[in-house]
């Protein structure tokens, strides 16, 4: 899983017949200036932070399909994120 954000759309008129009728988002992966394009199943838009699932196997179940060039899917609208490890290191934990 990885964390990302919204940051455009992708419009293709001659594609794979897996993404007919999908919606593929633009999605830049946090702390990072790569990005990837993943098809969205949870109606994520331009601006939120989403959980993307980036393996082909797992993101052909999640379509229903057994084959076809897909890899990354939105899985998830990111509302908050608690980073405990840090809680953990000023409590002296770590």
């Amino acid at each position: 899983m990885k964390l990302a954000n919204v940051i455009g759309t992708v419009v293709s008129t001659i594609n794979h017949e897996i993404f007919d009728a999908q919606r593929l988002l633009m999605c830049e992966l946090e702390g990072s200036a790569e990005y990837l394009i993943a098809v969205d199943v949870v109606d994520a838009g331009i601006g939120d932070r989403v959980l993307l699932l980036d393996e082909g196997t797992g993101a052909r179940q999640i379509l229903g399909v057994t084959s076809g060039p897909i890899r990354t899917v939105v899985v998830g609208i990111i509302d908050d994120v608690h980073d405990e490890s840090a809680t953990a290191m000023s409590d002296g934990l770590r």
